[in-house]
């Protein structure tokens, strides 16, 4: 199986330049349009933009150059869209990213680039006007930050405005969606490859190698995250572990990985067991597959998205399970870079009220951690909540205990 769906679509930048990006040039210009209404109904001038899921997002500029200061700025009005970047990610924001206007910043042992940054907004006019600054973000590190706020201390007004396109990439497009599915399908075949590399002897590291292998040769990127193969003890950490672990006759390995197509993920879990499995394993299972049914059941269009761990919590707690369960069980997804493919927030937890809505993408996870018996089971899905009616899951596999 190879995903086929375009990943370059010619397009033209505002300044006339002529460039290939992830997506149509109409669904483009739609997001920019929404972020500029969003920030004249927040009375925003502009929003300088450091997280890198918000530069794909309004441009298609796909870089790890984020972990360097680099910023976009775009304003409320029709103007052009600046980046001020580094040399190695010049080529990039030239042929395949709507960035108007690309400008450098040069290392060297007094460079501040948060000084260049403001150069560029006072000669795009943005000098004395309200700034929205995206702080939120793994692409602006607390040092730069402080640089950033020095920098533009008496020259302009800003506030945190890292909820602007974050809200606006909760729902997604049908072209988003596409991209979605095609993940759904390489994180099963990831899961499949993981399993049919699974026997008593082999090292663990061997089913995540198998898994990016299966995500890669289908025509995936690597993904944001992950993948979290642990097995034995580790099975019932809540995070990856470095160092490869040998499977045993009589074992257990849980699976949670994500695959990735365009940038944007779909994530699934699921728990292995070699040998006999424990009849109290089965059963933790039933329970963390009765769980993630109930609530999907209650997925829907109009429905607050803390009702989702209510009913997480109550399940686990009603079969005994109250110590061992997490204080929230999903998160949204979407397109997002390293270090996480959690597009957070939203995080599922009891009283979060945000409305869900259609378009939308969650994973939910029901994981039992059973520190009493050093069992684990755990389950998850991606879905996409529908117009009406149950959700959109992006995962053919059955929820089961797989069994080797």
């Amino acid at each position: 199986m190879t995903i086929d769906l375009p990943l370059a679509h010619p397009a033209r930048t505002g300044s006339g330049r002529d460039v290939l990006v992830a997506f149509a040039a109409g669904e483009f210009a739609a997001r920019q349009a929404a972020t500029r209404a969003a920030l004249r109904a927040r009375g925003l001038d502009a929003l300088v933009v450091f997280a890198q899921e918000s530069h794909y997002w309004l441009t298609g500029f796909d870089t790890a150059g984020y972990v360097f200061f680099q910023a976009g700025v775009i304003a409320a009005d029709d103007g052009m869209l600046h980046l001020l970047t580094r040399t190695p990610d010049q080529r990039q924001a030239l042929g395949a990213s709507l960035y108007d206007d690309v400008r450098i910043w040069l290392n060297a042992e007094d460079a501040n680039p948060a000084e260049d940054l403001r150069a560029l907004l006072a000669e795009a006019g943005l000098g004395g006007q309200r700034l929205g600054i995206e702080y939120a973000t793994h692409g602006l590190t607390g040092a730069n930050a402080r640089l950033l706020d020095r920098a533009l201390d008496g020259f302009a007004a800003t506030e945190d405005a890292s909820d602007v396109i974050r809200s606006l990439r909760l729902v997604k497009s049908p072209a988003e969606l596409a991209h979605v599915a095609a993940a759904g399908r390489l994180a099963d075949r990831a899961v499949e490859a993981a399993f049919a590399a699974t026997a008593p002897g082999v090292a663990d590291s061997v089913l995540s190698a198998a898994a990016l292998s299966a995500i890669l040769t289908g025509g995936g990127d690597v993904p944001a995250g992950g993948p979290l193969v642990n097995s034995g003890p580790r099975a019932l950490y809540g995070r990856g572990v470095g160092g490869p672990r040998v499977i045993s006759g009589r074992d257990q390995i849980l699976v949670e990985l994500a695959g990735s197509h365009a940038r944007y993920h779909a994530c699934i879990e699921h728990t292995i067991v070699t040998g006999p499995p424990d009849p109290r394993q089965v059963a933790m299972h039933d329970v963390a597959r009765e769980t993630l049914l109930a609530v999907l059941d209650e997925a829907r269009a109009g429905t607050e998205l803390g009702r989702l761990d209510d009913i997480h919590r109550a399940t686990l707690d009603r079969a005994g399970y109250a110590k061992a369960r997490y204080a929230a069980c999903g998160y949204a997804l979407g397109c997002t870079f390293r270090p996480t493919w959690m597009d957070v927030p939203p995080m599922i937890y009891s009283g979060n009220r945000l409305i869900m809505q259609p378009g939308m993408v969650f994973f939910v996870h029901i994981m039992i951690p059973d520190g009493r018996t050093g069992l684990a089971a755990g389950v998850g899905q991606t879905f996409a909540i529908s117009e009406a009616g149950p959700p959109r899951v992006f995962s053919a596999l059955p929820v089961t205990l797989f069994q080797r």
